[in-house]
């Protein structure tokens, strides 16, 4: 099942640098361990913005909320998932 995910992120402005940094490198790398498993095939920046709009590739809902609420940046962002069907006029290819 695909879903669109967009995540915006706010960080509290007291959080300390240090923390900060180690919660943006585990988010990293968690987030290149789904891309390279398929799992996340697309994510885009959202320009201006501490946010993005990703593409989830996952089984069902119950796969997509874990992978969700396991990312380190979880407790401090705002998503909304809205779930993929294929488009009648789609061209393969």
């Amino acid at each position: 099942m695909l879903f669109h995910v967009r995540m915006d992120v706010r960080l509290p402005a007291d959080l300390p640098a240090a923390a900060r940094d180690d919660l943006v490198a585990r988010e990293m790398a968690y987030s290149q361990e789904l891309q390279r498993k398929g799992k996340w095939p697309q994510i885009w920046r959202i320009t201006g913005e501490y946010a993005n709009f990703s593409v989830f590739d996952v089984e069902d809902n119950d796969e997509l909320h874990g992978i969700l609420s396991n990312l380190p940046l979880f407790p401090f962002m705002d998503i909304h998932v809205t779930p993929l069907a294929r488009h009648p006029s789609k061209i393969d290819g």
